[in-house]
């Protein structure tokens, strides 16, 4: 054992800061910005009024009359996340204004440009990410009372009206929650680095007490969001162009690419929560969920990517744990895994409950909203994965990582 200790001790302590993340905010932007400079008037102009321009189909009209506009002006770090959020709004507007049975295929370049050059600095796609519709899209009424619903807004939206503030605001939310889990997963890799079983196990202690917070923090999606609204009004503005029916060979980008390209649409999958947890506890997935998930790191900003896999190269906890002979460690552990599988287990519910039965629903009526509900996707989750399979393979295998002694 003493040869191994020694290895461990030259491998750099973990910290959140070398990563960007946030102690307080996590993986949220923290105090996202909510205006551009004065240049980029006629974006904003355009955000600002998104539901109203989609609901009376004068959004594409008004963004073919948008100039064309340099990112040269955006100085900071928060200014280009901004215009990321800004661009990817109106591209999700832009395209699926008409609904799924008609929507735009090629991208005008005086949007298709800009956003593929801010895309470019900051790492991500050009399509709405997570880290636009939930980690840049937030803020607070009294930054001087605390981050609960009632004291928080969205700054872009799309028709959905409340129920898309509630979709938005609860991820906001579970996002926050997830903060003491991921300093808990720090101090975890650190008390392994440097050996500590009482800091890893209070670590894991609190690992599990923040899972259980998350999955009683995504409940209050039942409070805020309307199924048959989500389903039949705000899914199709988080749908991408890979993967989906509706948009089999992509979306071209005018003066980008001659082909058109693809990307994914916003999923939960590219929060990466869960990706840090799953490599912290040594969670193996079928080839099939494992590839899907890889995929949606490259939708992720570059150092939440970089942190995930700077948790996958430290050394294995459950190695650690069986190692160290330590009862203790091992029943924290598996109370982290089994606290784990009970939140995938409940996100189940809500899947089933927001897509399946609101699917069930909707085809037994004439369709009164506008652009209508998304049949194209109708087993598939807005990343397009076949989403209740996926989601309980994964589920099981979390299940599978309990340990037992005589592992």
């Amino acid at each position: 054992m003493e040869p191994q200790s020694q290895n461990l001790k030259t491998i750099p302590l973990l910290s959140l800061g070398r990563f960007h993340i946030s102690e307080e905010y996590g993986f949220l932007l923290p105090n996202p910005l909510k205006e551009l400079p004065d240049h980029y008037r006629p974006w904003m102009e355009i955000a600002n009024k998104l539901p109203h321009l989609i609901e009376s189909h004068q959004l594409q009209a008004q963004v073919d009359k948008m100039p064309l506009l340099t990112c040269q002006f955006l100085q900071s770090y928060r200014e280009q996340r901004l215009a990321h959020l800004v661009l990817s709004f109106i591209t999700m507007g832009y395209v699926w204004q008409k609904g799924e049975t008609q929507p735009k295929e090629v991208l005008p370049r005086n949007l298709a440009l800009p956003f593929v050059e801010v895309s470019r600095n900051l790492g991500i796609p050009p399509i709405l990410v997570h880290a636009d519709l939930v980690l840049t899209n937030w803020t607070t009424r009294d930054p001087e009372r605390p981050l609960e619903i009632r004291n928080l807004d969205v700054i872009f939206s799309f028709p959905g009206e409340e129920s898309l503030r509630g979709f938005i605001l609860v991820t906001v939310l579970v996002e926050k929650a997830a903060v003491p889990g991921i300093k808990a997963l720090v101090q975890a890799v650190n008390a392994i680095l440097q050996p500590s079983q009482n800091s890893l196990l209070q670590a894991l202690q609190r690992l599990r007490l923040c899972i259980q917070d998350i999955t009683r923090t995504l409940g209050q999606m039942h409070d805020y969001v309307d199924p048959d609204i989500f389903y039949a009004v705000i899914r199709i503005f988080l749908s991408g162009w890979k993967d989906n029916p509706a948009m089999p060979v992509g979306l071209i980008y005018e003066g980008v690419s001659p082909e058109p390209l693809k990307y994914s649409g916003g999923s939960a999958a590219q929060s990466t929560v869960l990706h840090a947890f799953d490599e912290f506890l040594g969670i193996c997935h079928s080839k099939e969920s494992a590839d899907f998930l890889h995929r949606m790191r490259e939708y992720m900003p570059p150092s939440h990517k970089a942190f995930i896999e700077e948790i996958h190269s430290t050394p294995s906890l459950r190695d650690h744990i069986l190692s160290s002979g330590n009862g203790q460690l091992l029943t924290a552990y598996n109370q982290c895994v089994e606290a784990l599988a009970e939140l995938r287990s409940y996100h189940i519910t809500v899947v089933t409950k927001y897509l399946i039965t609101a699917a069930t629903k909707a085809k037994g009526r004439r369709p009164n909203y506008v652009p209508g509900p998304p049949l194209a996707l109708e087993e598939r989750g807005t990343g397009g994965t076949v989403v209740l399979s996926f989601l309980k393979s994964v589920r099981d295998k979390t299940l599978e990582a309990i340990l037992h002694q005589s592992d």
